[in-house]
């Protein structure tokens, strides 16, 4: 693509979040210097649509609270075998304890990884 093209196009949601159909109808509709769109796969279609576009390849985000998560999940897994422990000891009451915090752990991690 030896000239350079104003290319605008409306998209409804995320290139990552849309299935190879819609890729196509994009391409199909709105970029017609792309060919060969039907035949490719969801990959090929998000790349040639962001090199079209100029989008640079951005790595996937990581989250700002990732060492935060790494200890909580540390946590939780000492916690396991610690629960193992007790369940092989035989005390019903601890095991349940330990099942709760577990529990909370986990929800949290998934609450920091959501934000």
């Amino acid at each position: 693509m030896s000239d350079e093209i104003e290319v605008t196009v409306e998209l409804k949601k995320p290139l990552d979040k849309m299935t190879a159909k819609e890729l196509r109808d994009v391409i199909i509709n709105q970029m017609p210097m792309i060919a060969g769109a039907s035949a490719m796969g969801k990959d090929e279609l998000v790349a040639k649509i962001k090199e079209v576009l100029g989008i640079t390849g951005e790595g996937p985000k990581v989250s700002p609270y990732k060492a935060q998560i790494c200890s909580i999940k540390a946590k939780a897994k000492e916690l396991r075998a610690k629960k193992v422990e007790l369940a092989a000891s035989g005390s019903r009451g601890d095991v349940e304890i330990l099942r709760r915090k577990i529990n909370k752990l986990k929800k949290r991690t998934r609450r920091l990884a959501a934000v």
